[in-house]
């Protein structure tokens, strides 16, 4: 079937909506250089996220996971429920969804030291 003019200005027009939010997704580095540890509740503030940017949890594999959890979880610093996301590389990649986001690590004493993170993302 060919395709007259105005179908493909429409058809493109259509393409470069869909991956404009690709284009402006960003990547960043929880804790900055510092990486995922200690006193991290902190880092976000300032900063504007969106929705499809990608967060990356750098740690010594081992010393420290990530959890992604409900604000429940999260403001109680709690055992997460049942099925929760963990990530438990050292070089977690997590792409955030529109909204509140919730992670946290869930060693013992660690949340409540601030190994957490609560992003909103447009």
């Amino acid at each position: 079937m060919a395709l007259g003019r105005g179908s493909v200005v429409v058809l493109l027009v259509c393409f470069f909506v869909l991956n404009s939010e690709l284009v402006h997704a960003a990547t960043y580095n929880v804790g900055g250089t510092v990486g995922w540890t200690f006193n991290t509740v902190g880092w976000s503030r300032g900063k504007r996220f969106r929705a499809g940017d990608t967060l990356v949890f750098n740690y010594r594999q081992g010393t420290h996971n990530v959890v992604a959890v409900t604000k429940e979880v999260y403001d109680k610093c709690s055992t997460p429920r049942r099925g929760s996301k963990v990530y438990r590389s050292g070089k977690d990649r997590v792409r955030l969804a529109k909204g509140q986001n919730y992670f946290m690590c869930n060693f013992p004493g660690h949340c409540g030291s601030g190994v957490k993170i609560a992003i909103n993302a447009a």
